[in-house]
This record gives C-alpha cells, structure tokens and sequence, in this order.
C-alpha cells in the first residue's frame, strides 16, 4: 500500500485526486493539505509514503515545502504535480528535491504509474519538461526575461558586482559613486527580485544568467 499526502491550494483539485488515487486498490490517500505549512505538519503527523505537491500556493510554496520535507523527511518521496512548466519552477523544484515533475494534464493512468514508479525508485518526468532540462544540460538555463526587465542598466551592474563578491564600498570604488548611493541600489534589487539578502541576490542572479562567466563585472 501507497501512502500519499494530496497537497493542493484547490479544494475540488484535492477531491478529485483522492477519487482517482483510491480507485487504484494499491493506494491510500491519508490526508489533503491547502498549503504548504499545512503539508509540513500533515507530512510530520502522518508520515506518508509520498507527497503529491503542487507548486503555487498561498504563504510557503511547493518549492519550499518540497525542500523543508526532504530536509526533514529525506526518506519521504515528493511528485510534483502542477499546471506549471516555467523554467524557475521546474528548476526549484528538482533542486528542493522533487523526484518527478508531472502537469495536471497528465492521464490518470501516467499519474498512477508515475506514484508507483516513484516508489519503485524511478524518476518520471512530464515530457515538456524533459525537452526542458535537456536544454538546459546543454545549453544552460536561459535569463529570465522577467526579472532582468525589473533592473535598470545601473541595478543589473550593481548586482553583477555584488555576486562577483564585493562589498558597497568596493563596488562604490568601482563604479565612482558614493557607498550610501551603492547600498540604497542594493536595497532597491532585493526589493525588485523579492529576496532578503544578498546571498539570495547571488543567486537568483547566476541561475538566470544575469551574471555569468562569460559577463565581465
């Protein structure tokens, strides 16, 4: 018997899921959760087997209760299952520790064996996203388009400065402006990217490649 936390923002998703999952004698559908602080607890309480995640969710999102559970719970298998194919998503997710990445408009049948399979230590993955993460072993992930359109010229050259490592007042040297000037615009970026500090910065930074190896500071 298949354990499986359903964890959806949508009430009827849940319902409709749990209908299907228990059509098939071999799982057992232990509890729905609507967010992902709830799936955490729900995940500690009831120990599934597996965790049927969605990604976007009020408070703690998918990618984010997907890595607090591996953290606590590595022994505890977590399947996306989600509307969304974005290229952050899909990257997040797999990192936070998702074993498969499916969309809802997955057959039932594909679902089923993606759970099982899943448990059996296989890794299924929606064939748009597979075509994706080829992509990406070849070519890297692309920039996203989106988060450099939120930077001025002036904001993206800070940020590139600061994941290269330095201090505001080593970028300020560089760019001729005062440090107050330098850490107001370092304010203004994590604002813009929706991060709290700069290590976060850093990194949203090189993943979507508005800093590299090839863009010179």
């Amino acid at each position: 018997m298949i354990r499986v936390l359903i964890v959806d923002d949508q009430v009827i998703v849940c319902e409709g899921l749990k209908v299907v999952l228990e059509a098939n004698p071999a799982i057992q559908v232990l509890g729905m959760a609507h967010e992902g602080e709830q799936a955490l607890k729900m995940t500690a309480a009831l120990q599934p087997d597996l965790v049927l995640m969605d990604l976007k969710m009020p408070g703690m999102n998918g990618v984010q209760a997907t890595r607090a559970i591996k953290q606590q719970f590595p022994e505890i298998a977590v399947l996306i299952l989600t509307t969304y194919d974005e290229d952050e998503w899909v990257v997040d997710a797999i990192r936070a520790g998702a074993a498969g990445y499916l969309l809802k408009d997955s057959r039932r049948e594909d679902l089923i064996a993606a759970i099982e399979g899943t448990m059996a230590g296989k890794t299924f993955v929606d064939p748009t996203v597979a075509q994706k993460l080829f992509s990406y072993v070849q070519y890297g992930v692309p920039a996203n388009n989106k988060i450099a359109e939120l930077l001025s010229g002036r904001e993206k050259k800070i940020l590139s400065l600061l994941a290269s490592g330095l201090t505001n007042i080593a970028i300020a040297d560089r760019l001729n402006l005062a440090e107050g000037t330098v850490r107001n615009h370092v304010s203004m970026i994590l604002s813009k990217l929706e991060v709290t500090d700069r290590a976060q910065a850093t990194a949203l930074a090189w993943r979507y490649g508005l800093v590299g190896p090839n863009l010179t500071p």
